[in-house]
Order: structure tokens, then sequence, then C-alpha cells
């Protein structure tokens, strides 16, 4: 994924305003390229249940979680936020994998009363984030569910969930297809709209992982440093608990992602690896994933996989075969 940031002093009034607003005050993003399935049926709780990494057998009504999809070797297939409705648990996770997740949640239904339906069509996803997106709810007299994951929905049939998904506020709204360009307006006259730049940029800066970018099928789901939301140990058994019980119990990761501070301003792209000095002889241990620039700061950062014992802050590496270096730095950063 390219982020087309400008350099220091170049005309960023547009891109900074909407990287501020979604990270200082409110801000409207259109997320309805994203993947949204629907599980029906009698069975759809205890099914989900022992196919995802996170509980959900103890989500009550109008809750969600957030949770991996893993193949039975532990390895990522999705990650992806769950919602338990009244009559539905619905599923929101990255553009363009629908048919792929569809076909493995449907892979191991044999007897279950499972029915799973792909419902981007027919709903819309808006979303505001912010530390003031509350207020937005607010002036716009639409309900404000208070716990994370929690969910209202309103008189229109819209489905608003509290999702703060750059690790601050924020809140998402599932909107009726033939409502979502009126909301949409509504929604922009109190936050305006922000692009994909801005919210790459902000969640590379709250080391945020996202599927497809910063871990992939090659990684272990702990890897991303997502367990503590998306992983529960004590839930029992699905696909791929085994591998990921184990890590836990007996440590074994090799890398994880963590955030660096580079020592210049150009882009550092996906795939760049980190070398250090050891012993005299340069080793390869690390590769970048993501990279932002902090107007705050004053420099780049990366996300990028560390390999173990080499992963204290203000440890430098060698970026590729350049001059550039970059430091590992205490996570999430903040501006």
């Amino acid at each position: 994924m390219s982020l087309d940031v400008p350099r220091v002093g170049a005309a960023i009034t547009h891109m900074e305003d909407e990287f501020t607003a979604i990270t200082k005050t409110a801000g409207l993003l259109d997320l309805s390229s994203r993947s949204r399935l629907c599980l029906l049926g009698e069975d759809r709780i205890k099914y989900l249940h022992g196919q995802v990494t996170n509980d959900i057998n103890g989500l009550a009504e109008n809750t969600g979680c957030y949770a991996a999809l893993v193949n039975a070797k532990g390895k990522m297939e999705s990650d992806l936020f769950a919602y338990r409705l009244a009559e539905e648990i619905l599923l929101d996770f990255e553009p363009g994998l629908t048919d792929a997740v569809k076909a493995r949640l449907e892979k191991f239904i044999i007897t279950e009363d499972v029915e799973i339906a792909d419902v981007a069509p027919h709903f819309g996803l808006l979303s505001v984030q912010g530390p003031k997106a509350a207020e937005v709810l607010v002036e716009l007299n639409l309900p404000v569910p208070k716990g994370i994951y929690t969910l209202a929905k309103t008189e229109a049939d819209i489905y608003v969930a509290n999702q703060p998904r750059l690790g601050s506020a924020g809140f998402d709204f599932f909107v009726p297809v033939d409502l979502l360009d009126e909301w949409k307006s509504r929604l922009i006259e109190h936050a305006p709209l922000c692009n994909e730049t801005a919210f790459e940029r902000a969640r590379i800066l709250a080391t945020i992982p996202r599927f497809g970018q910063d871990f992939t099928a090659a990684n272990l789901a702990p890897e991303g440093g997502i367990e503590a939301r998306a992983i529960s140990y004590s839930k029992g058994c699905y696909i791929g608990q085994e591998v990921v019980a184990k890590i836990d119990t007996y440590g074994g990761l090799n890398k994880r992602l963590m955030a660096l501070r580079v020592d210049h301003d150009d882009p550092v792209a996906a795939g760049t690896r980190l070398w250090r000095e050891v012993n005299g002889e340069w080793r390869d241990l690390g590769v970048s994933t993501s990279w932002g620039y902090s107007f705050a700061l004053d420099c780049g950062l990366v996300l990028a996989y560390v390999k173990r014992k080499h992963q204290e802050v203000d440890t430098v590496f060698r970026l590729g075969e350049g001059p550039g270096t970059a430091t590992l730095v205490p996570e999430p950063i903040r501006e």
C-alpha cells in the first residue's frame, strides 16, 4: 500500500487538516469498501466461537469483540470485528476478503444450523474517529454506545458501534444503502471527510497493524501484537488454538511487530531489511511493513518485524543497503 505523504515544507495543509481531525477532534471516513458478512441460524454463536481466537460465547447482545481467524497452524487468515446482534452476528473485516473468509467459515459447517450471507450490498459503513467523535453523535441526536464494541440501533435501522479504530475514540455506522448518502452528508456537516492517507498515517503512528499490510497469511497471530485485544486464552478450542496456546505457554515467537523512528524524511518501502552489527558481523534482524510521517516528531516512523533479543527501546538498525538508520521507540506514538 503506497502512502503518498508530502515532504516537510510541501503543501500539506489539506492532508494535515484531515490528520488533525481524526486524531485531535473528529473526522469522517467512508469505509464502505470493507467486507461485511452476517451469520444466521440457531448455532451461529457456538459455531463462530469454535472458529476464531476470541470469546464469542461470552458476548452479550449488542456487544462485540476483535478476533483473528487462523488456520490449523496458527497462521493468520483474517482479522475481524464480530458483533452479536439480536438474531445474527455481524462481521467486519478488510476489503477484498469476502469470498475467502466466507469459504473458510463455511468449510467446517456439517450439521450446524448456520447460514453466512454477504451484507455489504445492503449496508454501507461510515466511521467518525477522533477524541470528539461522541460530540458529533450528540449533535445529531444519535445514541452514544458507552463501552468499546457495544452497539445501539436507531429507529432508521442504523447500527452505531463504539469502535476506536485509531486507539482513542470513534464510532462506526452501519447504514442501510438507501440512507447512506443522506447520512454521509449529515455527518460531514460536523466532521470533515478524510481520506485513506490520513487514516493510514494515524494508524501507523498508533502502531495498529493492518491485515494484508503488516501481517499476512505468513504470520502467526501473536506476532502482530494483537493478542491482548484479539486472543482469549481461556475460551477453549478453536481452529489453530493448540498452536496459539503453546506460544503463550512456552514462548517461541521469533519476531514481533514494533515501531521505529527513521533518521530521514524519505519513505521506507515495505520489505526493507533491518540490519545490525552483532559481534563484528552484520545480521539481518527484521523487515519493514508500513511507513508514515510524524510532523510532531519531525521524522518518519516505520512498523517492522524485529527478531527477539533485539527488541529493546533505542536499539538502532541500518535500513537496507543505504546509510539511513531506524531506532526502536516506545509505542504507540502519539502526536
